[in-house]
């Protein structure tokens, strides 16, 4: 099982970039998936989860600005970040983790086994 994120990049606050995530050796269909930053000197935090497009949740900073999707038929997993803040500057990571019957919602950063290597996000002010 391996995911691997791409779409990072340099961007002016207020604009956006569109993160992806490639996986193999898993079915996207089956599994939760999310994406989680961390920034230096700071925690490690969720910033989206998805099951469904139905079952999809987001940090209370990201409401309004983010939108997490599927594509289950590519197995890829996507962020798009529009309306870009200095404070969203971090390394973002794709995780995932089997169903399991849990809501993908209230699964922990602890809960995913499975987890990219990152991709830079800088977002000037």
């Amino acid at each position: 099982v391996q995911v691997a994120e791409s779409g990072g990049g340099l961007v002016q606050a207020g604009g956006s970039l569109r993160l992806s995530c490639t996986a193999s050796g898993f079915t996207t269909s089956s599994y939760c998936m999310g994406w989680f930053r961390q920034a230096p000197g700071k925690e490690r935090e969720g910033v989206a989860r998805i099951l469904s497009d139905t079952t999809s949740t987001y940090a209370d900073s990201v409401k309004g600005r983010f939108t997490i999707s599927k594509d289950n038929a590519k197995n890829n997993l996507y962020l798009q970040m529009n309306s870009l803040k200095p404070e969203d500057t971090a390394m973002y990571f794709c995780a995932a983790v089997p169903y399991g019957g849990t809501w993908c919602g209230a699964r922990r950063d602890t809960d995913f086994p499975y987890w990219g290597q990152g991709t830079q996000v800088t977002v000037s002010s």
